[in-house]
């Protein structure tokens, strides 16, 4: 077999680009490896959802407006919160929501007519505020 020097040339480009083409693999694997474990995605990942809330009044008379506000951490601006009331035992969603405003605060008006001390919280998917009370007259 005649090997000319056109063809000697061609060879050691191919291995050339071959052997370029395999360190740069190499490379770009060996950098994407440890920013999986980079300190800002593992901090991303730490950050959990949360929410306060607090009424404007801890009593009220039947049927009285007050307003329940709070901040969230964690949920998409946008998406709504909604007011939770403990009935026998169980958590029921009450007809009372608001939107999430861009900083993470809302603002909710209440009307209750359930007299006697109620445990009410807020939630938004399922994130939970913690339970605080209002006494209805």
């Amino acid at each position: 077999m005649n090997v000319t020097k056109r063809h000697s040339l061609r060879i050691a480009t191919v291995g050339a680009l071959s052997a370029a083409c395999v360190a740069l693999a190499g490379t770009a694997m060996a950098a994407s490896a440890p920013a999986a474990s980079t300190p800002a995605v593992q901090q991303a990942a730490a950050v959990t959802a949360g929410i306060t809330a607090k009424p404007s009044a801890t009593s009220v008379g039947a049927w009285q407006l007050f307003r329940v506000t709070g901040t969230t951490t964690g949920l998409k601006a946008g998406s709504k919160v909604t007011l939770q009331q403990k009935q026998n035992g169980k958590w029921v969603t009450l007809p009372a929501s608001a939107p999430i405003a861009h900083n993470g605060s809302y603002s909710l008006g209440v009307k209750l007519g359930l007299k006697g001390k109620n445990e009410l919280r807020i939630v938004s998917g399922s994130t939970a505020s913690a339970v605080f009370s209002v006494t209805v007259r």
